[in-house]
């Protein structure tokens, strides 16, 4: 059975990492050093690289070929190995979900007395660590005040807000950021050669850009693609990724945007309805809608001056020059304000098409309630 992409290509290294640089520097200081933390916490969005963080952390403090000053494994000895193939004893990674007793944490609290059975280290991944309960939480907290010097503890959460703050205090927090459709495009782009896929550059933008700053997620979809496309023998287009997620053309939401800035209710009601007869989805389209209209208000708000020192040029990476040009004149018809009213009758619009007998209807009511106010 073939590994899926973000397996196979799991970062090995701390060099083959992506993104998170000011926590990848301070981990890989600390081993160099020798300041090994007794507990580390991770927290950030799925996908950004906790997990992978918290294994390389183990697989260096553990390696028997590592010298002193140095940090990168060496992937190489039986404990590197053990690690890379996920069978390494000293390694014990934990679901907090559903481990989440006063009892798994005290069986887990017995199992940190006894010493490494090969390692230097014993090393606890606990992941998704918010979904403890309380009580769980509190024995954990005792552990993590005085834990013996072989064990090394990292906790991974989505949710930090759910962490107690005792124990927040007793670890070394390191906050992750979603990555940048850049920083997923370059290990994209790493994968496709090495996969040998066929994939023109705008379809691995069109990927990083709907990945949410999750290079898992950027990976699967991916995946998902060459997997559909794989026998076909054929690169892979911008509207084969747009056909396989069922995206929503820019065009359309930019002249949907025309439509609203000309105050013409009826025009714009009977363009979503032919859009919408031609099988469109109109939750996605609704989506992509409000996420341009953010675009437009960022424009705004940042001004339309195009280089390296507006960061607002960062958010529209995905999207033609046209394009560009086209949202740049768009913002001109509009005041701040209502763009920032626009946003919200369509997102209060997007809350009732879950309950509505007729699905465009709440957006039909928008389109008319805009028009009016404009």
């Amino acid at each position: 059975m073939s590994l899926v992409l973000y397996r196979k290509y799991r970062p090995q290294a701390f060099s083959e990492f992506v993104g998170q640089e000011h926590i990848v520097k301070t981990v890989t200081n600390a081993i160099a050093k020798g300041m090994i933390s007794h507990a580390y916490l991770f927290s950030g969005p799925r996908g950004t690289g906790k997990t992978t963080l918290a294994r390389l952390l183990a697989k260096a403090v553990n390696c028997q070929n590592r010298k002193d000053n140095e940090f990168e494994p060496c992937n190489k000895c039986s404990s590197c190995v053990e690690i890379m193939k996920g069978r390494a004893i000293d390694l014990i990674e934990i679901d907090a979900a559903s481990h989440r007793g006063i009892d798994d944490i005290r069986e887990l609290k017995n199992g940190i007395k006894f010493s490494p059975t090969k390692s230097k280290y014993k090393v606890f991944i606990l992941d998704e660590a918010h979904q403890l309960s309380k009580d769980a939480a509190n024995a954990l907290l005792k552990t993590l005040e005085e834990p013996p010097s072989h064990a090394i503890f990292v906790l991974a959460t989505t949710q930090i807000y759910k962490m107690i703050p005792t124990i927040i205090s007793r670890c070394q927090r390191f906050d992750f950021r979603k990555l940048t459709s850049p920083e997923i495009i370059k290990k994209l782009t790493t994968v496709v050669k090495k996969e040998g896929i066929k994939i023109e550059k705008p379809a691995l933008e069109l990927i990083a850009l709907n990945a949410g700053g999750s290079i898992r997620d950027a990976e699967s979809l991916l995946n998902q693609v060459s997997t559909l496309y794989k026998d076909l023998k054929k690169e892979i287009k911008t509207e084969d990724i747009k056909d396989l997620l069922g995206l929503v053309e820019i065009e359309l939401v930019g002249k949907f945007t025309d439509f609203i800035s000309d105050k013409k209710s009826f025009e714009t009601i009977r363009y979503l309805n032919e859009i919408l007869e031609k099988g469109l989805d109109l939750e996605e389209f609704t989506k992509t809608l409000i996420g341009y209209l953010r675009k437009l208000l960022i424009l705004k708000i940042m001004g339309g001056e195009e280089g390296s020192t507006n960061p607002f040029f960062g958010y529209l990476s995905g999207f033609t020059k046209e394009e560009i040009e086209t949202i740049k004149k768009q913002s001109e018809n509009f005041t701040e304000k209502d763009i920032i009213k626009i946003i919200d009758i369509f997102l209060e619009a997007q809350s009732k098409m879950r309950y509505a007998s007729i699905l465009q209807l709440p957006l039909e009511l928008a389109i008319v309630e805009i028009c009016e106010k404009k």
